[in-house]
């Protein structure tokens, strides 16, 4: 079998990639693909409006790679095990939808890096899933050219649209030509990391494009790949969006500012490659199907620094974690030290799902109800807690013990892994005092505290870490900015007991904001606020909403309202501009549409606060697949998926936060439609400072540098 080339080291992918139920979809045929004269079979496939199932987002994007690229190149005049050749990007692509053995199930025997050194394989055909670039194509071509290619047939796929000139480059070569299988546009360059969310894996967007460094030659390439990554997402998915997208506050844009221009940008870049999707993608869409709502992190600069009391903000703020890798100790097998374990917190595991998005005080009740009920309706726990009372065990006992131990120990140790994670954060919450900080923090946004109960905190709480004092002045800058002018700033400063580079973090902030000039604010940082001194909610509760159940989960980050009011027709048109026309809006008359549009515009007299006293049913302590959260809603949805409205696709540039996840996760749920994530990076508080602080500098950051 020619497996046995699977001897060499293989470039393997990581295993902590969830497993997701595929459909298998049909073939694409493309425009460069015929420009070559190559006759590939038109694509029957299951996405956009015909299909009969609804799938949700992440799914996707492994069907095709797996059954649209891979399947496609399993015909009768190919071999049957095959070599696939990745680029550094493409194979990040392909490692966050699919996992090493769907891969092998598909007949690939060998994972190679494209710049790699490689040994000839000319008795086995290839499969290059690589970027549209010059050195990519140079490197193809010195593979299959000549009179010793190095495999027997290519079949190429490219991630996003490749240029004529780099067509025309692989035409000049004539061994190479027959030797190509395929030569195909994926058009698949976006990288899933959740259910409902993907990055463009830009994770030095925030510096580049915010930078203290004026470099336009650097901002268009961070535009471009990000336009081009975001314009793959509705190819794939076969969606055409409605494209809205954050202006400026400038009348004229030519009194703007260059970052005051980069939803307006990118909504432009993303617009021009969709629009050629319609001519060039065979049965695309060619009326809206769906809502893209495009920010940067200027609209809300609270949501990134201020505590969020989910299991999953608290996992990733509260705890060393490498992404979603956690490390702990376990007892050892042989008796010896403990020793150290990685685990991923991910979507193949039933209680981090349950728990990620709910209050750290729910989960950790949720924890301990499962264990305690897990305890009394296992049978191997039943006999190993009648064994230590003292009782004899028969053997059918032990048998059955036997027979239900490996489904105990698997589903206890995740258990126990959350019950220790959670029992962690709850220690560290105590240890830092979180509590009577977050509540500031909140009393803060909603109008309850002001400029009196910062100051007697950073008198009283001397201790407190620097991150943490750093992040309260930040929301409080971010909501009384004339607090910062002048003398005042280092008066707090030097109160809070921080460096001049610790400030620069609060400082910085402005740097999102762009020029002052073009904006009414005295405060170069405000949030849309205006300097009236007052303390009172500025927003009324929401009807409908039923009471809180946990404390400290008032906030709500400002993208759910963006979200709300896009559904319902009701963004102010003249701060979220629309690039190709309005959309369809299911929830509004036109009549009150125009009424509620007004009234939104209106600025607030009471400024200061910026949340609403904002309740959270969602929160509540629930039962697992209780069909109230949102995937739960797609798979009941999923036999009947007109029931589900259009999409809704917000991108923020610069960074998104764990607390816009959830809210993408529960707008599912109240709207009934599938509201998809998509940022430069996911943002954590530690590393969002860090980034900051770096706005400033004349050089880009370096990798791993902290705060």
């Amino acid at each position: 079998m020619m497996m046995s080339a699977g001897a060499r080291t293989p470039v393997t992918k990581p295993s902590w990639l969830p497993l997701v139920r595929s459909e298998i979809v049909g073939k694409r045929r493309c425009k460069s693909a015929r420009d070559l004269g190559m006759n590939l079979d038109s694509e029957s496939s299951s996405h956009g409006g015909g299909a009969s199932e609804y799938k949700c987002f992440r799914q996707f994007s492994r069907d095709r790679l797996l059954h649209e690229m891979l399947g496609s190149t399993r015909t009768e005049n190919s071999k049957s095990w095959k070599v696939l050749i990745m680029d550094k990007v493409t194979v990040k692509v392909m490692s966050h939808s699919c996992k090493m053995a769907d891969i092998t199930d598909q007949e690939i025997s060998l994972v190679e890096d494209l710049f790699r050194r490689r040994e000839p394989l000319p008795s086995m055909d290839v499969i290059y899933y690589i970027q549209p670039s010059k050195e990519n194509v140079v490197m193809f071509l010195s593979d299959m050219s000549g009179r010793e290619p190095l495999y027997r047939k290519a079949f190429v796929f490219f991630s996003s649209p490749i240029p004529k000139e780099l067509i025309n480059h692989i035409k000049k070569d004539t061994s190479v030509l027959p030797r190509i299988g395929a030569l195909r546009e994926m058009n698949l360059e976006y990288f899933p990391i959740d259910n409902q969310a993907f990055v463009t894996d830009q994770d030095k967007a925030l510096e580049e494009l915010f930078g203290n460094v004026d470099n336009s030659k650097r901002i268009e390439k961070c535009l471009d790949i990000m336009a081009t990554r975001i314009a793959t997402v509705f190819a794939s998915m076969k969606e055409l969006p409605s494209v809205r997208y954050h202006a400026s506050k400038a009348v004229d844009e030519s009194e703007a500012s260059p970052r005051d221009l980069f939803p307006t940008k990118l909504a432009g870049a993303v617009w021009n490659i969709i629009s050629k999707y319609k001519s060039s993608i065979p049965n695309f869409p060619q009326k809206e199907t769906c809502d893209l709502l495009i920010l940067d992190r200027s609209v809300d600069q609270i949501a990134p620094v201020i505590h969020e009391w989910t299991y999953d903000a608290m996992c990733h703020d509260l705890l060393e974690m490498d992404g979603n890798k956690y490390i702990h100790e376990v007892p050892s097998k042989t008796g010896g030290d403990p020793e150290r374990k990685e685990v991923l917190l991910e979507d193949n595991d039933p209680v981090w799902l349950e728990i990620r998005h709910t209050h750290i005080a729910d989960a950790s009740e949720r924890l301990s109800d499962k264990f305690s009920t897990f305890q009394s309706k296992n049978k191997a726990a039943q006999l190993q807690q009648s064994a230590r009372d003292g009782n004899e065990l028969s053997t059918r006992d032990l048998q059955k013990m036997v027979q239900a131990l490996p489904q105990y120990t698997e589903q206890m140790e995740k258990i126990s892994l959350h019950v220790e994670i959670a029992g962690k954060i709850n220690r560290i919450i105590r240890e830092k005092g979180l509590r009577d900080l977050g509540q500031l923090e909140q009393d803060l946004v909603f109008g309850d505290a002001g400029a009196k109960d910062v100051i007697n905190y950073l008198r009283t709480n001397q201790d407190a870490s620097s991150e943490n004092k750093l992040r309260l002045l930040m929301i409080y800058a971010s909501i009384y900015p004339e607090k910062f002018e002048g003398d005042k700033a280092s008066k707090l400063m030097q109160l809070a007991k921080l460096s001049q580079e610790d400030m620069k973090v609060v400082n910085n902030m402005k740097m999102l904001k762009g020029s002052s000039e073009s904006k009414k604010t005295t405060g170069s940082f405000s949030l849309k606020f205006n300097n009236a001194k007052t303390k009172q909610a500025a927003r009324k509760d929401r009807e409908g909403e039923e009471e809180e159940t946990w404390q400290l989960f008032r906030f709500f980050p400002l993208m759910e309202e963006l979200i709300e009011n896009l559904n319902k027709g009701l963004l102010p048109k003249n701060e979220y501009s629309c690039m190709n026309g309005p959309g369809p809006t299911p929830d509004s008359v036109s009549q009150r549409r125009t009424q509620s549009t007004s009234e939104t515009a209106t600025p607030s007299t009471n400024p200061h606060s910026i949340r609403s006293r904002r309740t959270a049913n969602w929160g509540r302590a629930r039962h697992s697949d209780d069909g109230y959260s949102s995937d739960s809603i797609l798979r009941g949805e999923s036999t009947d998926y007109k029931k589900l409205g259009r999409r809704i696709f917000v991108f923020m540039i610069g960074g998104a936060t764990r607390s816009e996840l959830r809210v993408c996760y529960k707008m599912t749920t109240k709207l009934k439609r599938e509201v998809i994530l998509g940022t430069t990076s996911i943002q954590e508080p530690p590393q969002y400072l860090t980034k900051l602080k770096l706005l400033s500098e004349k050089e880009l950051s370096v990798d791993g540098l902290k705060l």
